[in-house]
């Protein structure tokens, strides 16, 4: 989800009863400890906070291992020497995994949970296999917890992981509709009106690497016929920063220009997000079959 899960929505799934996450994908890293700081003063509850591998800055990981329950990897081999230095800030350790290989490697290099990503997912894509069977291998191959993700947007599916052996499912399309998420009406609207055959895996928004990524169907098409080298800018701490065609930054609140050309990032779930809500009224619905 990135930065479109924001501050307030964080602390809104963790006042919920959720795991609330914050996302620091493309956050300029001095914003990443003062963002910490306030999810702490605007929640009692449990969050954690997700970094990417080819950008993490090492002193801000420590930081953020002594502020968050959880420290989560994405998008990096599983490293031994990140999860001891995230042990030693007090944090438990995650490692989201697109592979059996890959989280093996994780629980060898002492995650205290792994995320198995299946290719249903939204954003950025790490394996190449759906998530049912990526997680049956994934359970039979490690000891620790493990969650699912990757096409989990209702209550059905979250009660359908469960069943096959998941400790807990990770959502993350569903939550772009909340009315705390950093997201565009623009984008908003594209979701609330998608289902699962309009997103396309693809690797068009590539211009960090050359990475597989699930988005919206429609967005692919603007992007590529508009001759722009720009189609807008978003704004970063005060700072406004250009938005390329093609860029991986999807559209938050503050964005501007040719929205509809910008990232749309949805995973196959995104069927189930029918209407905006508060983060506290979709958590209540997924753990509706639950009895929670």
């Amino acid at each position: 989800m990135g930065a479109t899960a924001s501050v307030s929505l964080a602390a809104a799934v963790a006042d919920a009863g959720g795991l609330g996450m914050l996302g620091t994908a493309a956050m300029p890293h001095g914003l990443v400890v003062s963002a910490l700081d306030a999810l702490a003063a605007r929640t009692a509850g449990v969050f954690g906070v997700n970094f990417l591998v080819p950008f993490l800055d090492r002193e801000v990981m420590i930081q953020a291992a002594q502020r968050a329950k959880v420290v989560e990897f994405f998008y990096g081999s599983p490293d031994a020497e990140l999860v001891e230095i995230a042990h030693a800030g007090g944090a438990l350790v995650s490692w989201q995994v697109g592979s059996v290989a890959e989280a093996v490697a994780a629980a060898d290099s002492g995650c205290d949970l792994v995320i198995a990503q299946g290719i249903e997912a939204g954003g950025h894509i790490r394996g190449e296999v759906s998530l049912l069977p990526l997680l049956t291998g994934v359970l039979d191959a490690v000891r620790v917890p493990v969650l699912a993700a990757g096409g989990i947007g209702g209550p059905r599916s979250v009660s359908a992981v469960l069943a096959a052996g998941a400790a807990g499912a990770r959502v993350g399309t569903r939550f772009l509709a909340a009315e705390e998420a950093d997201v565009h009406p623009v984008y908003r609207a594209a979701l609330l009106a998608a289902g699962a055959e309009d997103t396309e895996l693809t690797t068009a928004f590539s211009t960090w690497w050359d990475a597989p990524h699930r988005v919206l169907r429609g967005c692919i098409a603007a992007a590529s016929a508009d001759e722009d080298e720009f189609v807008g800018e978003t704004d970063w701490g005060n700072h406004r920063v250009p938005i390329p065609r093609f860029c991986v930054l999807h559209p938050l609140t503050a964005t501007t220009g040719r929205v509809e050309a910008m990232a749309h990032y949805a995973g196959q779930s995104v069927g189930e997000v029918r209407k905006v809500q508060p983060a506290a009224e979709i958590m209540a619905e997924l753990v509706r079959d639950l009895g929670c």
